[in-house]
């Protein structure tokens, strides 16, 4: 394993830090915690959003606090769901008195948690909703979850839910509009090789030099099938007609996708998919806008 850190205990501080000194216009760091805040708050009377998780998904949270997306981000620790005080130190950085959206990835720590800590919050007199992210159409039980599991589409919800809230809408109503945008919602994931948590120090799974693994995990959780490697091209189709055929989409329909590299594939990769995935919406006669996320 070769990781580019300093030792494994300091990994999420480290990164906290780093983070804040890299975009000190946008983040700034709660005293004491791992949580991340905006730089500038957003005005008194609008509804704040909170979402976390593990580590080890960056961007994901920290990377989508700011103007019109997220007002606070908990980290875990790597792949670690953050803990209740965590979660509500987040809830209280976030609200201007409007009450405070959790956007919460459906996995069994992440929602026990974030429930934990709407109870502190309600005890301290701020209201709280919720939204579960459960977009991961390849499996529906997970080593992590029941029901489907959250992975990227938890971006959109941050920016559509995120953009309501900015604009002034009240909690009950960003709330209806982030559970539309889950309901709108697929998302699949493929792997060439497994990730190597650094507390573990070996990669979590071993795939075949010819060999892929369709519908993992973001924490590396199994899929649905392993099959032989496929072209750019092969892949983008299989994936897209999985994604079409969950969400019914007819012709004329317009969508909104996202190429996401789940950490490790370079760009180049990502834009040649990209190329791919515009043919496939022209011949199924969908509109679509297009964002490729590192």
């Amino acid at each position: 394993m070769k990781k580019i850190i300093d030792a494994v205990e300091t990994i999420v501080d480290q990164a906290l830090d780093g983070m804040v000194v890299a975009y000190p216009e946008y983040l700034q760091r709660v005293e004491g915690t791992l949580v991340l805040a905006r730089s500038k708050p957003k005005e008194t009377g609008k509804v704040g959003l909170v979402s976390g998780g593990g580590s080890g998904h960056e961007p994901a949270h920290g990377g989508y606090v700011g103007y019109g997306m997220l007002d606070a981000a908990v980290a875990g620790e790597v792949f670690t769901s953050p803990t209740p005080d965590q979660v509500y130190a987040g809830i209280k950085a976030a609200d201007r008195g409007a009450g405070v959206l959790l956007v919460v990835k459906n996995y069994t720590g992440d929602v026990m948690n974030f429930d934990i800590a709407r109870e502190l919050a309600d005890a301290d007199g701020i209201a709280t909703e919720v939204v579960l992210v459960n977009d991961d159409v390849a499996v529906q039980d997970s080593l992590y979850t029941t029901g489907r599991r959250g992975i990227a589409g938890t971006v959109f919800v941050h920016k559509i839910a995120g953009a309501a809230a900015e604009e002034g809408a009240d909690l009950s109503s960003v709330k209806v509009i982030a559970d539309t945008v889950v309901a709108n919602l697929a998302s699949m994931g493929c792997a060439l090789t497994s990730c190597t948590v650094p507390a573990n120090g070996k990669p979590t799974f071993e795939l075949g030099a010819n060999e892929m693994e369709m519908g993992i995990g973001i924490h590396g959780e199994p899929g649905i099938e392993r099959v032989p490697m496929m072209s750019a091209s092969e892949l983008t189709a299989s994936l897209y007609h999985r994604l079409v055929a969950e969400l019914s989409l007819g012709d004329g329909e317009r969508i909104a996708a996202m190429v996401n590299s789940m950490g490790a594939t370079p760009a180049i990769e990502l834009a040649i998919m990209s190329g791919h995935l515009a043919n496939l919406t022209k011949s199924s006669k969908l509109s679509w806008i297009f964002g490729n996320q590192r």
